[in-house]
């Protein structure tokens, strides 16, 4: 088998190839980030006479500069797996790799990819790739719009004139009727798509999980594939981390906080609703609280709560039964 490790940035891809496994040889090579370099690297691959199929990528997730080179590596049929950066750079000091380069870092991911037995990556269907770039654009119109607010909001205390008054105003108009359009969007490729529409009912069966919710954890559920919950949880950043060591050590647990910010601010506002409302939920937190937990912990374990039911609901494709509590108990 042979280990490829891709370091991508903006500009540039920066590859470190092992031929015949981890302790075979090791070659490196560096691409331009853009097609004429993805071109070169399957090139490269073939005057190694290195076959697809006895290939194995490893990148990392960064941001978006890695998605239009693993659809190219995945039309020409190489395999792909995609790493956690946080967990990617733990274990290059597990092995005394301090040097944080583009070209280090490619031997790390070469290396973490042969030892650490990775999902392979496929590409999103269509309409969740749209879904996606839908739920995106209207969280950058929506942060438009609340800057324009408070623009206008300032500007009743600063004496600003009217011709810039009615400027933000039109601004304001403009956005709205922009979130209106972006929202008839999504509700269209919902509509139009019968396991999206399926599984979003299937989410907003359950108390406290909105539509703008719901959407994120469709989107979350139909781009990645987890095993359990707790693997959910745990992509989300949702997992305590525990800081525990013989008889003298003893700290706080904390949220990892690895994964989406976005989705952990929206899963936030979910659980102060369904500590009151999901029965599921509410009595896992008023046993906590009992339990003499903080608050804040007993709230960031509803969010995890959250995040197993929403699992449960897709797994099963059964709708939430808040009497399966009593019915279990």
């Amino acid at each position: 088998m042979n280990y490829l490790g891709i370091d991508v940035s903006k500009t540039k891809i920066d590859c470190c190839l092992f031929i015949n496994e981890i302790s075979g040889k090791k070659k490196t090579k560096v691409f331009s980030n853009n097609e004429i370099g993805f071109n070169n690297l399957i090139n490269w691959f073939t005057l190694l006479k290195i076959s697809h199929n006895d290939l194995l990528i490893t990148l990392e997730a960064t941001g978006i500069y890695h998605e239009n080179l693993c659809y190219f590596l995945h039309d020409a049929g190489c395999t792909l797996a995609l790493s956690n950066p946080f967990r990617a750079r733990r274990f290059a000091q597990s092995m005394s790799i301090l040097n944080k380069t583009d070209k280090a870092d490619s031997e790390v991911l070469a290396k973490y990819g042969a030892f650490a037995h990775l999902k392979i990556w496929k590409p999103d269907s269509e309409n969740i790739k749209f879904l996606k770039h839908l739920i995106a654009r209207r969280d950058a119109v929506y942060s438009d719009l609340l800057r324009e607010n408070n623009r206008l909001e300032k500007s009743t205390f600063n004496h600003t004139s009217i011709q810039v008054i009615n400027m933000i105003k039109n601004s304001i108009d403009s956005l709205q009727s922009s979130l209106l359009s972006i929202d008839e969007m999504i509700s269209d490729l919902i509509e139009q798509d019968r396991d999206l529409k399926s599984d979003l009912d299937l989410l907003q069966s359950i108390p406290a999980i909105g539509k703008r919710t719901g959407l994120l954890m469709l989107n979350l559920f139909h781009s990645h594939q987890f095993d359990t919950a707790s693997q959910a949880a745990a992509y989300v950043g949702l997992v305590p981390l525990q800081r525990q060591s013989g008889t003298s050590v003893r700290g706080a647990s904390r949220l990892s906080k690895t994964g989406s910010t976005k989705i952990r601010s929206s899963l936030y506002m979910a659980a102060v609703v369904a500590i009151r409302h999901n029965p599921h939920v509410k009595v896992m937190y008023d046993r906590l609280l009992k339990n003499g937990k903080a608050k804040m912990a007993a709230l960031c374990a509803a969010m995890r709560k959250l995040i197993h039911i929403c699992y449960g609901v897709l797994k099963n494709k059964t709708p939430y039964h808040a009497d399966f509590l009593q019915e279990n108990s």
